[in-house]
């Protein structure tokens, strides 16, 4: 992100206590990615929310120039599946990469058509640009032949969607 400008739109990730963790695993996977800031509960915020001053609040973190906010805010809330983030790549070996280190440690059976879940309970699809390409193919039964042969796998293989 430039200097000065402000990010208009932030995603803002609600853990019930391990955001500093979940963050600094982010940054490991994506290049050019920050832990940005972190802000611990003051005395009064602790206070009110239970939690032990000095601990951390919030971190503030960029993944390849995008900015994420998490929060230890408690377990009232969860994350679920109604939210995800889509990581779009350029080849296999890319597909590859990211399924390996997103899903390391998370749940299997959330694992479907290029969704993962993340050991922090945060969905990710691992996308390749060949999958956009071949639903938009020109022969309507294609995309048809690519959705069917999509549905079977979990981590998305370029080449057997190319066969189908």
């Amino acid at each position: 992100m430039q200097q000065g400008r402000i990010q208009r739109i932030t995603p803002f990730l609600w853990f019930e206590r391990n955001a500093e963790a979940a963050a600094e695993f982010y940054v490991t996977v994506f290049p050019d990615s920050r832990i940005r800031r972190l802000h611990r509960f003051s005395e009064e915020a602790a206070r009110v929310s239970g939690k032990r001053p000095g601990e951390v609040m919030t971190v503030s973190f960029e993944l390849e120039g995008q900015e994420f906010v998490a929060l230890n805010g408690g377990p009232c809330f969860q994350i679920n599946e109604a939210v995800s983030f889509v990581v779009n790549c350029r080849n296999q070996q890319e597909v590859d990469y990211y399924w390996d280190k997103l899903s390391d440690g998370g749940e299997e059976e959330a694992q479907r058509c290029g969704w993962l879940k993340d050991r922090y309970g945060v969905t990710w699809q691992v996308v390749p640009e060949r999958l956009l390409e071949l639903l938009d193919d020109p022969d309507p039964q294609r995309p048809e032949r690519v959705m069917q042969a999509l549905m079977s796998m979990k981590r998305i293989d370029i080449a057997a969607l190319e066969q189908a």
